[in-house]
């Protein structure tokens, strides 16, 4: 069965029993007559091989948004003001191609009606079809990963749109930068090109150097004008955020994920984005609300000021 929410629907989730809205906006701010942006939840996890979950993560950070203090600090703002729609989710029972073709349709009709699009996973299948919609719409589109996997399996278990496959998708796209990774299969590594991939152990050995942040401006060197940015938590240090599918040791900080994400964001225009594979561990709560306060940084920083 396949449930999936077309054109004609409501765009929010105004009328639904127990609807929740990201960051329990009012009316006003979610409105889809003048929203800049929307959170596309999508709660899928058919391909994960390991801790299952996945599908749980996109409620979790929608309950944990309603938490989130609206102000920005760092920017002084509130990017809300703009308008965030909460969209009503896409379910599927199907395989992960199915899952892109729905995604690809979904995201293409936010990137039309002008607003960012912020897709909430869900296993990280759920980028592909969101990566093929910008990159039809923008001439050269570049992908940021951050994550501690590669993703680059050109098929995994029968499925070329598995977890693992999802980074080989998008290179057939655009052009892709790699961050954070730390755990890969070796028959990715020929295929990887290391110009473009920074690997986990060489960030945090330049940690408390001169050069610590020099990675960062050769990411930004690599990205053209348009970047869609896809964040699997797993790309954060476990101890950071440990309610991930395959939780890998050696990550990211939160500055490190975020100051990145702030220079891309100056430089460059984000032009939609994803948060993928939070598994929640209740009654441990802080994972969920860590993503809930990413999507509002990830906002705070793309969304045009003003």
């Amino acid at each position: 069965m396949t449930t999936a929410w077309m054109a004609s629907d409501p765009v929010v989730r105004d009328g639904d029993p127990g609807a929740a809205f990201y960051f329990d906006l009012p009316p006003e701010r979610r409105d889809p007559a003048t929203a800049a942006a929307s959170i596309l939840p999508v709660p899928y996890d058919r391909t994960s091989t390991y801790a299952k979950g996945a599908d749980r993560g996109p409620e979790a950070i929608l309950q944990a948004s309603m938490q989130v203090e609206l102000l920005d600090i760092e920017s002084g703002r509130e990017p809300t003001e703009a308008g965030v729609l909460t969209l009503r989710p896409i379910l599927v029972e199907e395989g992960p191609e199915r899952l892109a073709e729905l995604v690809r349709e979904a995201v293409g009709r936010e990137l039309d009606a002008g607003r960012l699009p912020i897709m909430l996973g869900g296993e990280h299948s759920v980028s592909i079809g969101a990566i093929e919609a910008a990159a039809a719409r923008f001439g050269s589109l570049g992908v940021l990963q951050i994550d501690a996997h590669g993703d680059t399996r050109e098929s995994y278990h029968g499925s070329t749109h598995n977890h693992a496959c999802v980074m080989a998708r998008a290179r057939e796209q655009a052009e892709i930068v790699q961050v954070g990774i730390r755990a890969i299969d070796s028959c990715e590594l020929e295929a990887m090109d290391p110009d473009r991939v920074f690997f986990a152990h060489r960030i945090t050995a330049a940690r408390g150097t001169p050069a610590a942040h020099d990675w960062m401006d050769a990411v930004l060197e690599r990205l053209p004008e348009h970047v869609y940015v896809t964040i699997d938590l797993d790309g954060f240090d476990p101890s950071i955020i440990p309610a991930t599918g395959t939780p890998e040791p050696g990550g990211l900080t939160w500055e490190e994920v975020t100051g990145l994400l702030s220079r891309v964001a100056a430089a460059r225009r984000i032009v939609a984005a994803d948060v993928v594979e939070l598994c929640p561990m209740p009654p441990m709560h802080a994972s969920d609300f860590i993503a809930a306060k990413l999507v509002h940084r990830l906002l705070a920083l793309a969304l045009p000021a003003g």
